[in-house]
């Protein structure tokens, strides 16, 4: 399958529709990227496609979405539909809550 690189207008566009949520960025990630709420890692972004790690919290919410790999040896994730602001503001809101801070990294001496 051929993939393409996400595009800063799509990821930009990620981030509008869930400003509401917190405090909203992301970070390139081996040419992907992650965005983060309140400094929590809450989507993964692959091709201009948008994961949501696939945990017992969403299966509510999520439960009609279709399921993907970001990338080769992921787990599946659901896939959001970030068209729809509503259901995209309602997975940031739960996912900043569950998903852990991220562990800070050791420097080197």
């Amino acid at each position: 399958m051929f993939k393409v690189a996400t595009s800063i207008d799509f990821i930009e566009y990620v981030c509008d529709q869930v400003s509401s949520a917190g405090e909203v960025r992301y970070k390139k990630l081996f040419g992907e990227f992650i965005v983060y709420i309140n400094s929590r890692p809450v989507f993964t972004v692959c091709d201009n496609t948008v994961y949501v790690k696939k945990i017992p919290e969403m299966s509510e919410l999520l439960s009609g979405a279709q399921l993907g790999c970001p990338y080769d040896g992921a787990k599946a994730h659901y896939i959001l539909d970030i068209d729809n602001a509503e259901l995209a503001l309602a997975a940031a809101d739960i996912l900043k809550e569950v998903i852990p801070l991220p562990k800070p990294r050791k420097k080197k001496a």
